[in-house]
C-alpha cells in the first residue's frame, strides 16, 4: 500500500512538472519586444549645447519648475559624475536584466491580456533605495545606482538587511513587486492576518510571473535567512496561534512581522538569528496552499478576502 502511494505521488509530480513545462514554453512563445532606453547614459555623455535636445526626447524626465542651470549644474556636479562612472562599469549594457524583464512581461500578457509593453528607462537616482523602481501603463524607471551590489562604496552606511537585495538579480523581482501591488485587491489591512495574506499574494504573484528566480530572490532573502524561515516555519507558527496574534489589530505586530528590518521581534534570544518580514514569509506559505487545495485561478486568488483564504488554505507549517 506505502509503494502504491508513493507511486501516485510520483506520477502526480511527474504529471504537474510536464503540464508546468509546457506552460512555460507557451509563455516564451508570446511576441514581446523589450528595448531599454539608457538615459542614464544619455545624461552623462550631455552638455550644455544639447541639453535642448535631450529635454526634448525626454520631458517627462525634466521638470518644469527647474530651469537649465539646474540641469547643468548637475551634469557638472562631481558626485552626479561619479555614480554616472560606477553605472557605466556595473552595466554596460542590458544584458544583466534585459532578459528577465522580457519573461516577466511575457507572463504578465499570459496571465492579464490588456497588458501592454511600457517603455523601460534607466536613470541614476542618488541612491533613491525607497524607489528602486517605478512602474506606470506607459513608462517602467529603473535606478541603476541602486543595484551596484551591495558591498559598493557609495551604500556606506546604509543597514544590512536593506543593501543585500542592492543587486541587479533583484531588478526583476522589484519589478514584479511594483505589478502585484497593481493587480492585488484587498480591502481591509487591519489585523496581522490580513497583512500576512496581502503580503502573501504579492509574493504568489512573483511565483507565477517570475517563475525562473529563486524563492530567496522573489522575497528579498539571503540563502541562509530563507532556510532559517524554513527550518523554523513550524515554531513560527505556534508562536502565531498560541499568543493569538492572527486577528490582532495591534499595529506594532507590523514593526515585528512585516515591515522590512534586520530581524523579526519574538521577544526571545534567538530574535537577532532570524530574518525580517517573517510575518510576511507565512503569509506566502498560507496563499501557496490555498492555491494548492482550492480549484481557483490567480485573479480569484487576488480578489479573495484574507480570511476565506486562510480558512480555505488547509495550511500546515513545514517540519
Amino acid at each position: 500500500m506505502r509503494k502504491l502511494l508513493i507511486i501516485i505521488v510520483l506520477i502526480s509530480l511527474a504529471f504537474s512538472c510536464e503540464t508546468e513545462s509546457k506552460l512555460e514554453k507557451e509563455i516564451a512563445k508570446i511576441d514581446i519586444t523589450v528595448n531599454v532606453e539608457r538615459f542614464d547614459k544619455l545624461f552623462a555623455e550631455v552638455t550644455p549645447k544639447n541639453l535642448p535636445e535631450l529635454k526634448s526626447d525626454y520631458p517627462f524626465m525634466f521638470s518644469k519648475r527647474y530651469n537649465d542651470s539646474v540641469w547643468i549644474a548637475r551634469i557638472n556636479d562631481t558626485l552626479q559624475q561619479q555614480l554616472n562612472t560606477e553605472v557605466a562599469k556595473a552595466f554596460p549594457d542590458e544584458s544583466l536584466f534585459e532578459d528577465d524583464i522580457e519573461s516577466l512581461f511575457q507572463h504578465l500578457k499570459y496571465y492579464f491580456k490588456a497588458f501592454k509593453t511600457p517603455r523601460i528607462i534607466t536613470v541614476t537616482s542618488d541612491v533613491d533605495y525607497r524607489n528602486k523602481t517605478i512602474v506606470t501603463d506607459t513608462i517602467v524607471l529603473i535606478a541603476l545606482d541602486t543595484y551596484l551590489g551591495q558591498d559598493h562604496e557609495f551604500y556606506v552606511g546604509i543597514q544590512n538587511f536593506i543593501k543585500q537585495n542592492f543587486r541587479s538579480s533583484q531588478i526583476v523581482s522589484d519589478l514584479a513587486t511594483q505589478y502585484a501591488q497593481q493587480q492585488v485587491y484587498q480591502p481591509k489591512r487591519k489585523s496581522l492576518l490580513d497583512e500576512m495574506i496581502y503580503f502573501g499574494k504579492v509574493l504568489y504573484f512573483k511565483d507565477v510571473m517570475i517563475p525562473f528566480k529563486s524563492d530567496e530572490e522573489k522575497i528579498g532573502y539571503t540563502k541562509e535567512q530563507l532556510d532559517w524561515a524554513l527550518d523554523n516555519e513550524s515554531y513560527i507558527w505556534r508562536y502565531f496561534v498560541e499568543r493569538e496574534l492572527l486577528f490582532d489589530t495591534n499595529p506594532k505586530l507590523l514593526e515585528r512581522f512585516i515591515n522590512p528590518a534586520p530581524f523579526s521581534k519574538f521577544n526571545l534570544e534567538l530574535d537577532t538569528e532570524s530574518p525580517g518580514r517573517l510575518g510576511q514569509y507565512i503569509g506566502w506559505q498560507i496563499v501557496r496552499a490555498y492555491m494548492k487545495n482550492n480549484d481557483v485561478d490567480l485573479q480569484q486568488m487576488l480578489n479573495a478576502n484574507a480570511e476565506d483564504i486562510f480558512n480555505k488554505s488547509k495550511f500546515k507549517p513545514h517540519k
